[in-house]
């Protein structure tokens, strides 16, 4: 069986590599091919190229990489109809993703698969039945997906989000991370400001000082900055001038996974920029603010097309409105670090709906990646290993 996968973002990589295991577990002579980043690799997959050419987000930043863009989207479809594999999966980034289907619809007859439903629920809802037209199959993380997939014509299946499978720091992983850096029995402050270069060049100079009017009124907080791989050199260069430096984790450093782990589970709230960071955050049951600014053509935009009234997926799926936000123009320092006082004073209710959110999620059942691939066998009509 050969099994063609794109991933255009570290959020895709994860759920890739979930899914790959998945599939060798239930089709052990499975082959893989197509573009993915270091999980997906640790699986089996050689990338064509390099993942994070992928990674672009936002409507305006996407045009000055547009050329380049369909090149490489023209580059791998053509190499999914040289191959001639089994399926094509696309996993989340539906701009890029979606495309390739298009084309690989276009001339062949290969199954395709796309992981990751499009939030045609939060904006655009149309994209549901255009995808139809060259999607077979969706994998859906959230639980009210799969309905409006199946209204456009696609078989849908809800196979649980990732993160509810995913390990959480121990109380002595905690102690050791703690001495590890010196924190002792000091209270931690995440400070996330994203995984993509354009995120973090935007938000890290918001997050700066909004940090130094928390700690005005809470000195005895540590700032903790688990940073990610493309950005951890970004990252040390805009926090240099922050009047007081966090303490950040580098992914490359020995023990790094354990203790961005140990930090979150830690932290007594984390200051994040908005996105699926919001379940982890739920995972390790660490209240959040969240924040995020955008283009302003690109915020524009997506204000007059926006179906909900959060972005925030703790939020959705617990069906509250507990996890502050600041976003567009409310994404200013002296907001969020009234937001994040507030929130620091009175975590209750955040820690209920994160509970909800993480049972909503699958978690206590089957791994999501087993159940991806159960389904993409299943919906091929092929039997599962025993």
């Amino acid at each position: 069986m050969r099994v063609f996968l794109i991933a255009g973002e570290p959020s895709g990589d994860r759920l890739g590599g979930a899914l790959m295991a998945g599939l060798k577990a239930l089709a052990p002579e499975v082959v893989f091919d197509g573009i993915g980043g270091p999980l997906m690799q640790a699986e089996g997959l050689t990338s064509r190229f390099p993942m994070d050419e992928l990674s672009v987000m936002g409507l305006a930043e996407v045009l000055p990489k547009y050329f380049h863009l369909k090149r490489r989207i023209a580059e791998t479809a053509q190499a999914a109809l040289d191959t001639r594999p089994d399926v094509v999966i696309g996993i989340d980034s539906p701009d890029f993703c979606l495309r390739v289907a298009k084309l690989v619809k276009a001339g062949s007859d290969i199954r395709t698969v796309h992981y990751v439903a499009p939030s045609v629920w939060a904006w655009r809802p149309g994209r549901a039945a255009k995808m139809a037209q060259v999607i077979d199959h969706v994998l859906a993380l959230l639980p009210f997906e799969p309905p409006y997939m199946e209204a456009a014509g696609m078989a849908c299946d809800f196979v649980g989000h990732p993160v509810v499978a995913e390990p959480v720091a121990t109380g002595e992983e905690v102690a050791a991370f703690r001495g590890a850096h010196g924190l002792g029995e000091a209270p931690v402050l995440l400070v996330l400001p994203g995984s993509r270069r354009g995120e973090v060049s935007r938000l890290a100079p918001v997050f700066g000082p909004a940090l130094a009017q928390v700690l005005a009124a809470r000195p005895d907080l540590r700032p903790v900055l688990p940073a990610a791989g493309p950005v951890v050199g970004l990252v040390r260069e805009l926090t240099a001038g922050w009047a007081q430096a966090p303490l950040i984790l580098d992914p490359g450093a020995p023990e790094a996974m354990i203790h961005k782990r140990a930090a979150f589970r830690t932290a007594e709230l984390a200051m994040a920029a908005s996105g699926t960071v919001a379940l982890e955050l739920a995972a390790a049951a660490t209240p959040m603010v969240m924040a995020y600014d955008f283009n302003w053509l690109t915020w524009q935009i997506m204000q007059r097309m926006a179906l909900i009234d959060t972005a925030n997926l703790v939020n959705l799926v617990s069906e509250t409105r507990v996890v502050p936000e600041c976003l567009g123009p409310d994404c200013r320092a002296d907001l969020i670090a009234e937001t994040v006082l507030r929130e620091l004073a009175a975590p209750q209710a955040q820690h209920q709906a994160m509970a909800l959110t993480m049972e909503r999620l699958g978690q206590g059942g089957e791994a999501p990646g087993l159940r991806a691939a159960r389904a993409v066998l299943a919906r091929m009509g092929r039997q599962a290993a025993a």
